[in-house]
């Protein structure tokens, strides 16, 4: 019976000796080392793509789209044509209007070589009808004067043979001052003014015609093509848009408590969802000027300059930003998790005898995982990391150091 209760009570003794042991043994704590490396503070939020110089290109004139000349994406030179609309009855406008452009020139040209033909030949017949009148009345004087010598005829003949004559001679007189004066100084100004208004309206037909043709203002990338064929356009609807597509300029939205890290010149990386595992790198351009409402945000923009040198961010995409704003060489971190805020800022250092104490520090930048620390501790300081175990100033530890 004794020899039972022994073996019974030997487990118990030997499981309050353990239980002894454990609580006389020290608890153990994670540590982890200070470690010398380079840290950067990187500021993460979203923006928008767009081009850096663009022109939107809109209808000058209404009429229906006949010809899509390019597709979105595609590059094009300044004065390429991009859409061609289709206005019916300009073609015979312009027949007409490049008629009425040679007629006026003829009826110049007319007036410069003496006037028109047949107002020429109507005053030369008379004149050489008169000629040939006053040939005759040439030969009935001469008669007339020999008859009156040989007392055939009066005098009163002779007179009225003579006046015939001199009556031809001013009628050809007048008509030859007719024939050389035709064509007046106020003749061909007036004929000159109706060549310019003919030339002038074949001129508004024409740009008119050009309206038709709508060309890119300016090289680059179409990036939007609004425009579709059998569409019909009024004046100043939307047909394009062009611009230069390398670098763009990223919209950055920085919230209003975040405004202050942003600098000039900051390096700034992009990511887009749409493209995973790809990214496209550049400068700050400007620092914010105002805060506006972005839905539920406070934001200041950030003009950022992103080089696109295979115009794969387009005009209007959402994309992810990070702006580098502070980098620190040889910066002395810890783990962001070691920090407590307890009573101030500051960490549970692991002292020589394996006990803790608690030391203030001062921290500087820091990122996802780790915190630069500017004051308080040491190259090869161990601090405490988070556990189940409750740590105090002063307590002694079995460390368990983390490599």
């Amino acid at each position: 019976m004794k020899r039972t209760l022994l073996l019974l009570l030997l487990p118990v003794a030997a499981l309050l000796i353990w239980v002894f042991q454990k609580k006389s043994e020290a608890p153990r704590v994670p540590f982890a080392k200070t470690v010398r490396e380079t840290i950067s503070n990187t500021l993460s939020t979203n923006g928008k793509v767009e081009p850096i110089e663009y022109q939107e290109i809109h209808a000058s004139a209404p009429g229906l789209v006949q010809r899509v000349l390019v597709r979105q994406g595609d590059t094009v030179q300044k004065d390429q044509a991009i859409v061609e609309l289709a206005q019916p009855g300009l073609d015979q406008d312009l027949r007409a209007a490049e008629a009425r452009v040679a007629q006026a020139r003829a009826e110049l040209e007319a007036l410069r070589a003496g006037g028109r033909p047949s107002d020429r030949a109507e005053i030369e017949g008379n004149i050489n009808r008169l000629k040939a009148q006053r040939e005759a009345a040439q030969r009935n004087l001469t008669s007339t004067e020999r008859l009156v010598q040989a007392n055939a005829a009066t005098r009163y003949e002779l007179d009225q043979a003579r006046q015939s004559l001199n009556d031809l001679e001013v009628q050809i007189q007048s008509l030859s001052t007719r024939l050389t004066s035709l064509v007046g100084r106020a003749d061909l100004q007036s004929a000159q003014a109706r060549v310019r208004e003919a030339e002038a309206n074949v001129d508004s037909v024409k740009a008119h015609i050009g309206q038709n043709i709508i060309q890119a203002p300016l090289a680059g990338i179409v990036y939007d093509l609004p425009a579709r064929a059998g569409a019909y356009l009024n004046a100043g609807s939307p047909v394009a848009s062009v611009g230069k597509l390398d670098p763009v300029r990223v919209r950055v939205y920085v919230d209003e408590p975040e405004m202050g890290r942003v600098a000039v010149g900051q390096s700034v990386r992009i990511t887009w969802d749409a493209l995973p595992g790809k990214e496209w790198q550049g400068t700050v351009e400007k620092r914010p000027t105002e805060v506006i409402a972005l839905g539920s945000r406070q934001v200041g923009e950030v003009p950022c300059t992103i080089s696109n040198p295979n115009h794969e961010l387009v005009p209007g995409t959402n994309v992810n930003a990070f702006i580098l704003t502070q980098v620190v060489q040889n910066a002395l971190t810890i783990p962001k998790t070691a920090v407590r805020r307890d009573s101030g800022i500051g960490v549970f250092v692991l002292e020589k005898d394996n006990t803790v104490k608690w030391r203030s520090i001062r921290t500087g930048v820091s990122d996802a995982l780790h915190v630069e620390v500017t004051n308080g501790l040491h190259d090869g300081d161990a601090v405490a990391m988070p556990s189940d175990q409750v740590v105090r100033d002063g307590m002694k530890v079995t460390p368990l150091i983390q490599e």
